[in-house]
């Protein structure tokens, strides 16, 4: 830097704003559970010999169904916040903003934690339904995979913002973008290994807090 030159630089502008939703269209789960990641691991630890000892064992599907929630420390459902932190980036392309600017900008407040990962998650407001659907693996071969699914459901997220980027009817409305256009959860609009099933979709009531 040459002399005489100076750097002013604002400290962050950093705001809090409050958004009640309700699902228009259901909201899936499915959570990779701890078992699953056990059974990775000694499969893993097994090395070669891990093959020649697999067996099959049966499905329970009502532990499944409960291992595809995510469960805070308190014990309550919750959504996982990194899902519309990364559906509020992903929406910023339809406005034409940055996506790397928007992951600088945009955050989401955390009601609590996942008891097993320590995932930061959103209380989800709901009665869950067992929901079995029909997969194809990457090897072909069709499997039955169980998850939970919330046909009615609504939930109180609390995105914090840089109101030097963002106005708050900017989050308003990129939030809003997020119901009608990209989702959140499983078969949402906007996944990535296909169009979805329109699940995961959402509208704003009343005004920001």
């Amino acid at each position: 830097m040459s002399a005489g030159k100076t750097v002013s630089i604002p400290a962050p502008n950093m705001q809090v704003a409050a958004f009640r939703i309700r699902g228009v269209s259901p909201y899936v789960a499915c959570k990779f559970s701890e078992k699953a990641k056990n059974q990775i691991r000694e499969t893993q630890a097994a090395g070669s010999t891990a093959k020649s000892k697999r067996k099959r064992e049966p499905k329970d599907f009502s532990q499944l169904f409960e291992q595809a929630i995510h469960r805070s420390r308190d014990g309550w459902a919750g959504m996982p916040a990194s899902c519309f932190r990364n559906a509020a980036i992903s929406a910023c392309r339809i406005v034409n903003f940055k996506m790397t600017l928007g992951r600088l900008g945009l955050f989401v407040e955390p009601d609590g934690f996942d008891r097993d990962s320590g995932e930061p998650l959103v209380r989800i407001e709901g009665e869950p339904r067992q929901h079995e659907s029909m997969v194809r693996l990457a090897t072909g071969v069709a499997d039955l995979r169980v998850r939970a699914m919330w046909e009615q459901w609504s939930a109180d997220v609390r995105i914090r913002f840089d109101a030097d980027m963002f106005t708050l009817q900017d989050v308003a409305n990129l939030l809003s973008r997020v119901g009608a256009q990209v989702g959140v959860g499983e078969g949402r609009p906007d996944s990535k290994n296909s169009a979805g099933m329109g699940w995961g979709l959402f509208e704003l009531e009343g005004a920001p807090q």
